[in-house]
């Protein structure tokens, strides 16, 4: 029987290994249908891997998407370009004021390279604290002193 060049992965060291095979072959100029099965091969490999052996927390949507932007150097504005929507909403969402719409969710997956359970997950948003105000100019407040 002939040994297969992959297989199943069974420990940290056989991770990394693959982790290298696949950096190495992602750097080449030129691939062959050959080094592009291994590609995905490899990367079938790892992304298993990876689901089965996830040591990250649940982080709330949200919190995701700050660390995110952190780590990547992103401001809000940069998230408007990359997710087609307004400022407005960006606000919104990182106030924890609208939920991810499933759109939102397809495209921060695919920009993060994450999966989309990451960012779809249920959770509150924040409740409006505002209090009804009455504003009153300068003038009004004066004449209403007087008034009294």
């Amino acid at each position: 029987m002939k040994n297969l060049k992959y297989t199943i992965i069974k420990s940290k060291t056989q991770y990394d290994s693959y982790c290298g095979q696949l950096e190495n072959k992602l750097s080449q100029r030129e691939l062959t249908p050959s080094d592009t099965d291994e590609i995905e091969l490899l990367t079938l490999l790892i992304e298993k891997w990876d689901r089965d052996h996830a040591s990250l927390p649940t982080l709330h949507p949200v919190a995701l998407l700050q660390a995110l932007k952190t780590e990547h150097h992103l401001v809000a504005r940069d998230l408007v370009d990359i997710l087609g929507v307004s400022k407005g909403y960006i606000s919104d969402i990182l106030n924890r004021k609208k939920g991810l719409s499933k759109g939102v969710i397809r495209m921060l997956a695919t920009h993060f390279k994450m999966s989309q359970e990451a960012f779809n997950r249920p959770y509150a948003l924040a409740k409006s604290g505002k209090r009804p105000c009455i504003h009153r100019s300068r003038g009004a407040k004066k004449r209403l002193t007087q008034a009294t």
